[in-house]
């Protein structure tokens, strides 16, 4: 019966993927909504508070290696449906915190932990696992679920924050989070991988051509055998600063731009202005991998057009600078989530994607957390966020050019 479904099996894990990231990665980037009022509220500075980002990005990182390595055995769902039931704890913990102590526990514990159950690598991962020609495709589209989450749950919680106030807007999103991951992890992600149902990758009938190279000169590998390979240390490092990047943005731009004397529901839609061209380029950076030879120039491209918006992010005076500028950059943001795991794939092979993801995502993951940090105190010791911006662009470039010299290599099987 299996065999003779008119829709591959694939599709649906990418739909299951798409819908889990939105709310997951939709969730954890409203933090940016509540940082003023928390800090208000608290009495507290904007590092303090920015703290929380922090622990929630080491706690994510550091689960993700458990995820990673629990995927290349255990079903999706499984593990989605855990996450899910965790964070959404959390949000619920946060909403009654009444001491950065407790935000530290409930957000950056609860909600860290919960979140490596529903984040890219058990997402792109299985996605992965179900592709070889129409991987960038497929793993574009479900990326796509990261903008469109934020594009919707930004504003809302926005609004909800001011109609309400931002303890609400927590509750709000925790049941969001427990209905619609439980019910989609345990109806479109209960598959692990093709081979394991009779099927092969890509919903093919006979093996072809394209698909030999999976299984042509590898190498069983160990976590020491990856930190020897100076491949794996380059993806650390170059992902792990943009996600620096990326978390100080999506932390601080809000208070920027009120700051600046923008409107806080104005500047709350920034993000959604982030996500909505973030939503058109995981798409198209995914598309662009299945027809670019190598994976790397599709990188170097996205990375090239963040570094364009944090440029033009200098010099904000109005509604519609701040727009440009997140427009530009979120175009370049979207090349993140789609092209890493499909490196990943290209580098080392799909089956030990899991493993190697959640490895990286550790590395990631600790640049995370220095980000949202890092803009707190930049303006917490100069009363702006300017030189944030400067040290953004510098990154960014680095970045750009040791994307470029990622070279390839042997592939890996699982030991």
């Amino acid at each position: 019966m299996e065999k003779n479904q008119k829709i591959f099996w694939g599709w649906y894990i990418v739909g299951g993927a798409f819908l889990v990231m939105g709310m997951n990665y939709g969730s954890r980037y409203c933090f940016g909504v509540f940082l003023k009022p928390m800090a208000t509220e608290f009495g507290m500075s904007r590092s303090v508070i920015s703290l929380a980002a922090a622990i929630n990005m080491l706690v994510y990182s550091f689960c993700a290696i458990f995820v990673g390595r629990m995927l290349d055995r255990v079903a999706p769902r499984w593990i989605i449906t855990t996450g899910a039931f965790i964070a959404a704890c959390g949000y619920i913990m946060t909403g009654f915190v009444q001491t950065p102590l407790g935000l530290y526990v409930s957000y950056g514990l609860m909600v860290g932990l919960g979140a490596a159950g529903m984040g890219v690598v058990a997402c792109s991962s299985s996605v992965s696992k179900w592709f070889i020609k129409k991987r960038g495709l497929a793993v574009g589209i479900a990326s796509m679920g990261i903008s469109l989450g934020t594009v919707m749950l930004t504003p809302l919680a926005g609004y909800i924050a001011g109609a309400f106030n931002w303890r609400f807007g927590l509750m709000a999103l925790s049941f969001i989070i427990l209905m619609m991951g439980v019910f989609v992890s345990q109806t479109l992600m209960r598959k692990t991988n093709p081979e394991a149902y009779g099927l092969l990758p890509d919903g093919d009938k006979t093996t072809y051509s394209h698909q030999l190279p999976e299984t042509k000169s590898v190498h069983r590998v160990s976590t020491l055998t990856l930190f020897k390979d100076s491949r794996f240390w380059t993806l650390a490092i170059c992902q792990g600063l943009a996600v620096m990047i990326s978390m100080s943005v999506f932390v601080h731009q809000v208070a920027y731009a009120t700051d600046m004397g923008i409107d806080k529901m104005a500047a709350a839609a920034s993000l959604a202005a982030i996500s909505f061209t973030g939503f058109i380029g995981q798409f198209l950076f995914g598309w662009m991998t299945d027809r670019i030879k190598d994976p790397k120039y599709v990188s170097f491209t996205g990375i090239t057009f963040m570094l364009a918006g944090t440029t033009l992010m200098l010099n904000v005076q109005s509604v519609f600078n701040l727009y440009v500028c997140a427009l530009v950059y979120g175009f370049g943001y979207g090349s993140l989530a789609p092209v890493l795991p499909l490196l990943i794939a290209d580098r080392f092979g799909r089956h030990v994607l899991g493993s190697i993801y959640g490895l990286l995502t550790f590395f990631i993951g600790v640049g995370g957390a220095i980000g949202p940090v890092l803009g707190g105190f930049i303006y917490d010791r100069f009363g702006s966020y300017h030189y944030l911006w400067l040290i953004n662009i510098f990154v960014l470039s680095c970045i750009a050019l040791a994307i470029l010299t990622l070279k390839k290599g042997k592939q890996y099987l699982p030991t």
